[in-house]
């Protein structure tokens, strides 16, 4: 069984209804239509005294079960958790403000103007000594309290080296850093089994990566994918781990080696949902897209080895020419990447997740975190060639639950380059949200500025729900008209996407370039 989450309601026309999340989602709490659930006391009265205590959108639920976080986003009336408000906007002050995120717990009740909820956390039980989960049909009561147990292999062990296996509980599990054995216990977030690397050890990706190379060079099956490799120098690095330039020993050949390290602990459930993810992104063969040839996960740290584009990534272009790009420059760099796109967005893809719950194969990879971080330039032929990179990984890093569950720490995507869309539907991002950030990357190389304007001090999740996007000639008013008429067209939002696909975007540039 998987972790799960419940909102159940316990007033109002919604009474008795449930809403159960077993994935990593977001939830925005509200009166508004893109609201789910939607919360209006009285549903045939929009205007009622009743729901305008409720705002808009009122607040916000990460979800990544067995963990849940909710900030109120700047609410007239305040959220109350357990009777304790914890966030609200004065009636002079502007909506948009940003307030603190709180986590809850199982049994937590929750109250948004006259609408209550209650707050029921399910978590499934794991192995104390590999984190494997144990079916509910293993586990033993003893004297009322459900004990945690050894999985079979890890009995069997025990059992071969004469170890007592005795039954472990709650309060007796320890948790240890996967590279230095200290406890984090507290780190690893209540009730996730699993391998962790500790805040300590993840300061200094290289020694981790290191430490798996020389794993790999004493044939340990599961560091294949590292085996034979030097690192040169290190590329970049992120809040989800770094990129090392490596170079194979034997045949000199470079190649990008990327390391990802969860913010919590990494089970088996998380681990094979994210591996599996990334075979969809091996599956993309383009020019316009940077190849991932190999993947794998050891002692709590994933590594890849990715093409290596020698020319750097867009936003570095961008600060050797001042901060922005010419026509000239960015034109042939966003025209490729739309090739990319297309092309990912009409893949054949191997492990998709079908309707009935079944993994097979479907069509089509959502890329959700395109930035100018995010395009690769490469020569060949003396010619520079664009490349989106990152294909799909940070989207499912964040889907298998492995970044932590803060949504608003912008893991879920950068929000300066994101869609009302992917903030409304975050679990069915469509491509056309990859249009739209596009266009973005499109905006930012032209005038070095974000389409919207992210205020400081402003919860930047409400300001992509509540405001539009900047005529770019009023960041730039030397943008040639039509093309800015484009522009401006691919980064409408509401109600819909200006532009559909990738094809139809390009085509659009091409007739203005």
């Amino acid at each position: 069984m998987p972790a799960r989450i419940i909102l159940e309601v316990r007033n109002g026309p919604l009474a008795g209804q449930q809403f159960v999340f077993e994935d990593r989602t977001t939830c925005f709490l509200g009166r508004a239509n893109d609201c789910d659930p939607q919360l209006l006391c009285k549903p045939q009265e929009p205007q009622a005294p009743e729901n305008r205590k409720i705002s808009r959108h009122h607040c916000l639920l990460d979800i990544n079960p067995p963990d849940i976080r909710i900030r109120d986003l700047g609410s007239l009336n305040g959220t109350f958790v357990n009777g304790q408000k914890i966030g609200q906007r004065q009636k002079h002050e502007q909506p948009g403000g940003s307030f603190p995120e709180h986590d809850l717990k199982d049994g937590d009740e929750l109250r948004l103007g006259a609408m209550e909820f209650r707050i029921s956390i399910q978590t499934p039980i794991g192995c104390s000594e590999c984190g494997a989960e144990i079916p509910e049909a293993e586990l033993k009561l003893v004297e009322g309290q459900t004990m945690i147990c050894l999985c079979d292999n890890c009995l069997n062990k025990a059992q071969q080296a004469e170890i007592p296996a005795r039954p472990r509980t709650v309060a007796e599990l320890v948790r240890l850093c996967a590279k230095c054995g200290c406890d984090v216990t507290t780190e690893t977030g209540a009730n996730r089994p699993g391998q962790f690397i500790c805040s300590k050890c993840r300061e200094n990706p290289f020694d981790l990566l290191q430490q798996l190379i020389h794993g790999a060079a004493r044939g340990e099956s599961e560091l294949v994918a590292i085996e034979g490799y030097e690192i040169v120098k290190e590329l970049g690095r992120g809040g989800m781990g770094a990129v090392y330039l490596a170079r194979r020993n034997k045949t000199g050949q470079q190649v990008a080696l990327k390391v990802m390290l969860p913010k919590v602990a990494a089970s088996q459930r998380a681990t094979e949902s994210f591996l599996r993810e990334t075979c969809n992104t091996q599956a993309l063969q383009h020019p316009n897209v940077v190849q991932l040839r190999e993947a794998g996960c050891s002692q709590g740290t994933f590594f890849f080895t990715l093409e290596f584009c020698d020319g750097g990534s867009v936003d570095k272009l961008m600060a050797r020419r001042g901060g922005k790009l010419s026509i000239d420059d960015a034109g042939p760099i966003i025209l490729q990447a739309l090739d990319g796109l297309h092309y990912a967005h009409g893949a054949e893809i191997p492990q998709v997740r079908l309707k009935d719950g079944k993994i097979g194969k479907g069509r089509g990879l959502v890329h959700r975190d395109l930035k100018p971080q995010n395009i690769f330039l490469s020569t060949a032929s003396g010619t520079r060639v664009a490349k989106i990179g990152d294909y799909g990984l940070a989207k499912a890093f964040d889907m298998a639950g492995l970044s932590g569950h803060t949504f608003t720490g912008e893991v879920a995507g950068t929000p300066q380059f994101m869609p009302r869309q992917q903030v409304q539907r975050f679990k069915e991002v469509r491509p056309e949200a990859d249009v739209w950030a596009m266009a973005a990357v499109l905006y930012n190389m032209l005038t070095g500025c974000y389409p919207r304007d992210f205020r400081k001090g402003c919860d930047p999740w409400q300001l992509i729900l509540e405001t539009s996007a900047v005529p770019i000639r009023r960041r730039n008013p030397a943008i040639p008209q039509r093309l800015a008429e484009v522009i401006d067209h691919a980064l409408v939002d509401e109600p819909e996407v200006g532009f559909k696909s990738a094809a139809e975007f390009k085509q659009a540039l091409v007739q203005v370039m």
